[in-house]
Parts: structure tokens; sequence; C-alpha cells
């Protein structure tokens, strides 16, 4: 399957029964949602909610409509989860950001390989581990929707209006949340 076909397109070929798209859709999908939900409550109760949004993607694949951007409805639902998630455990604010969570989506690497190619002279390494480090503790600082809709842009690539979609608020709330989340990670790593 070609690999520039929009992901609406996908979908509404998987609803047509063609489920070699619903496999371009998951493979195209899973790390950037595996990582948004590991970030937001930790890998072992990410798996479940993984899951469960892949489950809700086929279930709902009679009764698609697309209203929306493919990734939009996606972490609409991703998002809806999470907060019967919060619910159910009774928590108000989300958990922290995952500082074992890689690029692939796995959750269980360690934060000096966010940081990039590792130099040949120990003290970059050294400085970029201590970098990242604090850049996942100011991400954990932030209140939970500057940090979900941060996440949302930075892991899954969300535009603002797709954020305002997913999260259920108004364009000029999820630009401001993001903003917000910015200048306080940046001002957050400057005084450092």
């Amino acid at each position: 399957m070609n690999d520039d076909v929009a992901d609406e397109d996908l979908m509404r070929r998987y609803c047509a029964g063609d489920a070699s798209a619903f496999d371009m859709l998951y493979f195209r999908h899973k790390g950037p949602l595996y990582r948004y939900l590991c970030r937001q409550i930790g890998s072992t109760q990410a798996d479940e909610l993984f899951q469960d949004i892949w489950m809700k993607i086929v279930k709902a694949r009679h009764s698609y409509f697309a209203t929306a951007k493919f990734t939009t409805y996606l972490y609409t639902i991703a998002h809806r989860r999470l907060i019967d998630h919060y619910r159910r455990h009774s928590k108000a604010v989300m958990m922290s950001y995952d500082e074992n969570a890689d690029r692939d989506g796995d959750c269980d690497t360690p934060p000096a390989i966010l940081a990039g190619r590792e130099s040949d002279q120990p003290e970059h390494t050294v400085d970029r581990q201590r970098q990242v480090a604090r850049l996942f503790e100011l991400i954990d600082q932030l209140p939970a929707p500057q940090k979900e809709a941060f996440l949302l842009q930075e892991e899954s690539g969300l535009s603002v209006e797709e954020i305002a979609t997913a999260t259920n608020v108004n364009a000029e709330t999820a630009k401001s949340r993001v903003r917000y989340a910015v200048q306080k990670l940046r001002k957050g790593l400057k005084n450092e």
C-alpha cells in the first residue's frame, strides 16, 4: 500500500472491508499514540488504553463518517479515554511524563537516546542527558491541559485546530495552552 495515501482514504477503505488499510493506519499511528499515552499515564496503564482505542476504531468501522482528519478523530478518542481513565482512578491531574519513553513507542529506553546522537566527547553526552532529564521534569510540572496540548502537538503532530477539536476547546484556548507550555519549558531550561 502506498505511503502517500491519506489517512482518511485509508479509513474509508477499511470501512469498505480492506483490512490492509487498517494495518497501514495502525502502522502510521501506533508509535505516536502509544508515546502520547505513556507520557500521560505511564507505560503500564497505557497498554490497556492503547488497545481499547484501537478496538474503538475497529468497532466504529461501520459508523465512521469523516468530519475531520483521521488523526483528530484518533486523538479525540484517546482524549476521551484518558478522561474516563482519570475519572475511574480519581486522579485530578495527569500523571508524570515517563522519562523512559523513546521515539519508537517503547517506554523502556533511557532518556539519553532522546537527546540525539552521542558525541565522541563524554561531557556532551552527560550535558545532553541532564538537559533531557530537566525537560522531562519541566513537562511533568506543566498544568495538565498545557501538558496535553504540548504532547499532542509535539508527539502526534496535531495542529492547533486539531488539538482544539480533540480536546473539545476552541482554537484560541488550544493555541494558548501550547504557547504557555512552550514559554514555561523555555524559561525552565534557560534558568537551569
